[in-house]
């Protein structure tokens, strides 16, 4: 230090110090949690190691994400984990959905198609039973019906 600065009063230095002190205790503890519940073959989480650090889930979240995204990746529910899970389960759906959609319009196609012949086959049989009956004369050439 030079002479024109002065130290900071005690009570500012144990405060600092303290604080500082605290939140690398607050890691250590948070760390030992993890390793006696992976010890015990515990579930580990969140809420389970904050529990046993003796803090509140709260402060894993806000205080200390490294710590918490830690944990998420030691309970498979990691951010990225869970992301690329649920995009690859997105990919595969959408593969099953296209391939449906694929599916229904060539059964759509192949039911007008069907339609078209029924309708046909439907025209054609009221003209021989009409024929049949008399009532309806084909100036065509009739076709010849087994003698």
């Amino acid at each position: 230090m030079s002479n024109n600065q002065t130290p900071p009063p005690p009570s500012e230095r144990e405060s600092v110090g303290s604080k500082t002190r605290s939140r690398n205790k607050t890691v250590d503890e948070i760390q030992q949690a993890i390793v006696r519940l992976q010890a015990s073959q515990s579930k580990v989480s969140i809420s389970a190691v904050a529990k046993a650090a003796g803090i509140t889930p709260a402060l894993i979240h806000n205080t200390y994400p490294d710590m918490a995204e830690k944990i998420r990746g030691l309970a498979g529910k990691s951010m990225p984990i869970q992301r690329d899970a649920k995009q690859e389960a997105l990919t595969h759906e959408r593969e099953i959905n296209r391939a449906l959609r694929e599916e229904l319009a060539g059964l759509k196609a192949g039911v007008a198609r069907l339609a078209s012949i029924n309708q046909v086959l439907l025209h054609e049989i009221a003209v021989i039973k009409g024929m049949e009956s008399g009532k309806v004369v084909s100036i065509l050439h009739p076709k010849r019906l087994a003698d």
